[in-house]
Order: structure tokens, then C-alpha cells, then sequence
């Protein structure tokens, strides 16, 4: 008698067991939550120990069960280490999911060599050594989804920010390769990316800036809790290779795949005062140590931006339920067919 796989997306009596790299803040932080309350088993992997104790607690208030594992995404080895952990805790992976990132705003020409390597490392390379640490467990099962969170610029790159948008680039072009790698195996681990839009995270408060005030998103700006549901969507959907949250992302994507010489002189006058806010940064920056352990406090999943962030995405809800959008548009355009049709017929029989 065959086995009966689940189906993609099915949720396992005990939970599904999920990975989430910098869940200590921000969309990670958002999505560990968002993970727990569907009763997932969640491994929480991060650097600062505040913010990942303080998640655990909200991962277990939510209905889930928390795992913390502390480590830096740019150590290949440690990363190794941290998946094993996982597997000997909740005995497989079944979703894994590279969020953590480091950042830097200034110009090029302002970033040393080092600050420039340390960004690569930890943004483009964590997610290499999270994604090779991940199929590692879930290749000789076969079963698997790894998600990767992007963001609009990992296509259209903005001023001041090279080294996060290099990042992003290469972990765009690098998934795409795995990806197909993967279908050319036939495997059943899926990999898909999720672009994001400008989100309203604690990063801006703690990133490493050498720009006149405080660094900022550019508006319009979403809350993590619509990145967490793409994620959480996305990992359940992984057939679909990539997801793009917010009609920001989809203009910004749509008008440089048209246009991107006009974008380019457009960001050129306008990129460097959209990513500025009033008032200066207070303590460290984290890229190259947590920010939670220097500032002595949790900074959890929300900036500072909360009056002018979006709760909610038409667009985002759309790209989550494409299939009821469809049947909506087919039902509205048979409908208008339908009376044109009638008034057609009509029209004759009336003169």
C-alpha cells in the first residue's frame, strides 16, 4: 500500500518545525509569532540574547513551542551547529526561513572594506550558510520548504544603501540557481522568496549611519506582521517561486523592469532625503554586536514608525489569495459579457 504524503501546506498534528534567522526583531520577530500561532515548534536563531528571550516568551504565549539558539549567521560552522541543535530538539526541519540581515547608510564611498564585508557576510552569506544548513537536514527526506525574505531591492538598488542592495541582488541570483538545481533533481524541498516592501522594524534605530539625522523607510511603510503573513503563506505555497508584498514593491519592480534609467534619476534627487528622518541615532549600531545586549533592552518586532505604517495589503491579500481573485475577475467579466449580451439581444426586439 503506498504511502500518503501530506499536502503542500498541510499542517502536521504537532505543528510544523520551522527556523527563523534573526527572530530576535523585526519581520523575524513578527514571523516567529505568526508561525506559533498555527502551533508550529519554532527555532529562534539570532545573535542578541534579550530580544530572543523575549520572543520565546511570545512564541509560547502564542501557542507554539520555542527553541533559542544564539548564533551568527555569517559563521558557516555555528550555523551547522545551530541546525543540528534544531533537529535534536525537534527531530527534522520542515520550514527554514533566512530573514537576518546587517545594514549600512552612507554613501559607497563612506563604508570601509571591512563594514562592506561584514554586511555581504551576515545579509548574503548568512543566507547561503542558513539555506546549505537547511538542505542538509531536508534533502535525504525529501521534504522541506526554505524561504527566503527579500525585498524590493533585491531589484532596483537605492542610494546609500550598496552593500544591503548587493546583498540582495546575490541572494536573488543564488536562489534562482538553487531553485533550479532543484527542480532538475526532481525534489520535493521547495525554495521560494518573498520581496518586501519598506516595513516599520527596529532596524532604523540600530543600524550603522553616517547620514545627518535618523535613518528611515522610505513610505510608504507596511507593518512586520504583513511580512509574517506573506512568510507564513509563502512557506505553506512554496510551489510559487516568488512572492512580491505591497503595491509599493509591485510599482517599484514593475517600473524597473519599463524604466529603470528614470528611476535612477529619480532616486538620485530624491533617494537621500526619503531615507532621512529628523533627530540622531542613540547608542551602538549592531552590525558588528547586537544591539539589544548594548542598549540593555528588547527592542521587539515594531520601529518607531507605527502612525504611518499600514496594518494591512489589498495587494498583499490579493498575492495570498490569487485563486479567489481569479474566480472574482471571471465571475465580474462573465457578468459584464453577460449583460452586454442581453442588451444586444434586446436591443432589436425594443425598436
Amino acid at each position: 500500500m503506498p504511502v500518503r504524503r501530506p499536502r503542500e501546506g498541510a499542517l502536521p498534528k504537532r505543528g510544523r518545525a520551522v527556523v527563523v534567522t534573526g527572530a530576535s526583531g523585526g519581520v523575524g520577530r513578527a514571523a516567529a509569532r505568526a508561525f506559533a500561532a498555527r502551533g508550529d515548534r519554532v527555532a529562534l536563531l539570532a545573535r542578541g540574547r534579550e530580544g530572543l528571550a523575549a520572543a520565546a516568551d511570545e512564541v509560547q504565549r502564542a501557542g507554539g513551542e520555542a527553541l533559542v539558539v544564539t548564533v551568527d549567521m555569517a559563521d558557516a560552522k555555528a550555523v551547522e551547529d545551530a541546525a543540528q541543535k534544531v533537529v535534536d530538539a525537534f527531530g527534522h526541519i520542515d520550514v527554514w526561513v533566512n530573514n537576518a540581515f546587517a545594514g549600512i547608510f552612507a554613501p559607497f564611498t563612506e563604508i570601509t572594506p571591512d563594514e562592506f564585508r561584514r554586511v555581504t557576510e551576515v545579509t548574503y552569506l548568512g543566507y547561503v550558510f542558513g539555506t546549505r544548513a537547511a538542505l542538509r537536514h531536508m534533502l535525504p527526506r525529501d521534504r522541506g520548504t526554505i524561504v527566503q525574505v527579500g525585498s524590493a531591492l533585491a531589484y532596483r538598488g537605492v542610494p546609500l544603501q550598496s552593500a544591503y542592495c548587493g546583498a540582495k541582488h546575490a541572494i536573488q541570483g543564488f536562489n534562482e540557481s538553487l531553485r533550479c538545481e532543484l527542480l532538475r533533481d526532481g525534489s520535493r524541498v521547495r525554495t521560494t522568496m518573498v520581496q518586501m516592501p519598506a516595513l516599520n522594524t527596529p532596524q532604523f534605530d540600530w543600524v550603522l549611519s553616517r547620514m545627518p539625522g535618523r535613518a528611515r523607510p522610505v513610505a510608504p511603510v507596511y507593518q512586520p506582521e504583513v511580512a509574517a503573513r506573506a512568510i507564513v503563506h509563502a512557506a505553506g505555497h512554496a510551489r510559487r517561486r516568488e512572492y512580491w508584498v505591497g503595491g509599493a514593491t509591485v510599482a517599484t519592480l514593475m517600473a524597473n523592469a519599463v524604466v529603470p534609467g528614470f528611476l535612477d534619476r529619480y532616486l538620485a534627487r530624491t533617494g537621500f532625503d526619503a531615507q532621512r528622518d529628523e533627530g540622531e541615532r542613540e547608542g551602538p549600531a549592531n552590525l558588528w554586536t547586537p544591539a539589544d545586549g548594548a542598549h540593555g533592552r528588547d527592542f521587539g518586532a515594531h520601529g518607531r514608525f507605527d502612525e504611518e505604517s499600514h496594518a494591512g495589503s489589498s495587494q498583499e491579500w490579493a498575492s495570498r489569495n490569487r485563486g479567489r481573485v481569479g474566480w472574482v475577475v471571471a465571475i465580474g467579466a462573465g457578468t459584464l459579457a453577460a449583460r452586454a449580451l442581453k442588451r444586444r439581444l434586446a436591443g432589436p426586439a425594443s425598436r
